[in-house]
């Protein structure tokens, strides 16, 4: 099967070329770990998990390593230690670092799992690898690329000719665009931090320039290169990533392993608004995946609606659209009950091997289900991790919609017979408002769930 991915760094699709097709080998910006996760950073693990899968079908589950990282020392994690203090927690702040990170990490696998993502090959925490990082910046200072000042270590930005590249900006636009820390240690303003010292009682390490922690963007250099290399295949994250972070990947890896030319396709993702709008806290629309999953939101439908909207454009959380979602797994749970999967379909394998297209993957799941073909549908279904929905309601399964829909049309029937025409209009007309289409045919009577359909109405009528 020939993939095809749009690569950031070319602007451009192009054939997706293993460097060894025995370990396609992906990265992919995981969490920093104080927090919940929010709907924007679950997108691009559903993104990547469709990616990996497809990777897994074409080379083979043994020959895919994919590397998704937790940064579990950050100046976030620190400040929401502080708050915890200052609201009374008296552990040290190590201590409590270590307990928020501990439980934000689970939360986070918790609230994946849920959205059907597969855990990748490795999961890094970044305080397992800071030896590498201290490595890393040791090596990039003496060769010039890198430079101590008052307990910091800096990345001479300019010493690298690629900068820019990835982002397409350069290096005065930069300066004139970005929030640029100033700070009296630097050479240049662009300089970013490589490590950076620590209060006595903030997490820290022994290191060349003293008792300090490592800056965000080494992280994910190091982390790569012990687990994948200097050189390979994918490199993926939300675009919100590509500047500055991304493209302070490439510089510091790329002076470091100046021959192996780090990450050959680089992969980002659109943002998430909530209602045509940015999300955001001051607006009242952020919600994390946890919000959504307490108030009842089925987790399948909220994958579903994700892969509805391609990974390169913006996706608009809507009530409606997830509605629409979640009525589009029922309707399929309830055609696929008797089904056996049967071989996944080349033509969602031919839409996903392009540039992963889910919603062209959706549209042949749909055409799969108007042609009868529910042994491709189920085995389209599982492959892109969706699972059957949650019947939050009185049917604990689709078989009991299946049920209640057929004994009200028995109803009906029996009605039309007793020539209660009233009651069989009163019916049919109850059953179109819960979302259910019906129609009499020389067969019998046919019906299908409609993209409104309401189990709370069907559950009226019982």
């Amino acid at each position: 099967m020939n993939i095809r991915l749009h690569n950031t760094a070319t602007r451009q699709k192009e054939p997706f070329r293993p460097l060894d097709p025995s370990n396609v080998r992906m990265y992919v910006c995981g969490p920093t770990v104080y927090d919940r996760a929010h709907l924007g950073n679950a997108r691009p693990v559903v993104v990547f998990d469709v990616l990996y899968r497809l990777l897994r079908h074409v080379y083979g589950e043994g020959h895919v390593t994919y590397v998704r990282n937790l940064t579990d020392v950050d100046d976030k994690i620190n400040a929401r230690a502080r708050e915890m203090q200052a609201a009374g927690d008296t552990r040290p702040l190590n201590a409590i670092v270590r307990a928020l990170t501990d439980e934000t990490i689970a939360w986070y696998h918790a609230d994946m799992d849920a959205l059907g993502a597969l855990r990748p090959t490795h999961e890094p925490r970044a305080t397992d690898y800071i030896a590498p990082m201290v490595a890393m910046i040791a090596a990039l200072e003496g060769d010039g690329f890198a430079y101590a000042r008052d307990g910091h270590v800096l990345f001479r930005v300019r010493k690298y000719a690629g900068y820019g590249r990835l982002s397409g900006r350069s290096l005065d636009d930069m300066i004139a665009g970005a929030r640029v820390e100033v700070a009296p240690y630097k050479e240049d303003p662009m300089d970013f931090v490589l490590w950076k010292p620590s209060g006595p009682d903030e997490p820290g390490w022994e290191s060349p320039w003293g008792r300090g922690r490592p800056g965000w963007h080494i992280e994910c250099s190091a982390m790569a290169r012990e687990l994948l290399g200097p050189a390979f295949d994918i490199h993926g994250g939300g675009i919100d990533l590509q500047f500055p972070h991304h493209e302070n990947e490439i510089a510091q890896s790329c002076c470091a392993d100046p021959d192996a030319g780090f990450a050959r396709v680089w992969m980002h993702n659109e943002m998430v608004q909530v209602e045509g709008k940015k999300m955001s806290k001051s607006l009242g629309n952020f919600f994390t995946v946890r919000d959504l999953l307490d108030k009842g939101y089925d987790p399948s439908a909220i994958r579903l609606m994700f892969l509805e909207t391609h990974y390169r454009k913006p996706m608009d959380f809507t009530e409606e659209r997830y509605r629409a979602s979640r009525n589009q797994l029922v309707r399929w749970d309830l055609a696929t009950i008797q089904a056996v999967p049967a071989e996944v379909p080349p033509a969602v394998l031919t839409a996903l091997a392009d540039d992963l297209n889910t919603p062209e993957a959706i549209t042949v799941l749909r055409k799969l289900r108007s042609d009868g073909d529910l042994g491709g549908l189920l085995a389209g279904i599982r492959f892109l991790g969706l699972k059957p929905i949650a019947m939050q309601s009185l049917f604990s399964t689709h078989e009991g919609v299946r049920h209640a829909i057929e004994q009200l049309l028995e109803e009906r029937a029996e009605a039309k017979k007793s020539r209660d025409f009233a009651r069989a209009d009163a019916l049919r007309d109850s059953l179109i408002s819960a979302g259910i289409s019906v129609k009499d045919t020389p067969q019998g009577i046919e019906w299908e769930l409609g993209p409104d359909f309401d189990p709370a109405k069907l559950e009226a009528m019982k």
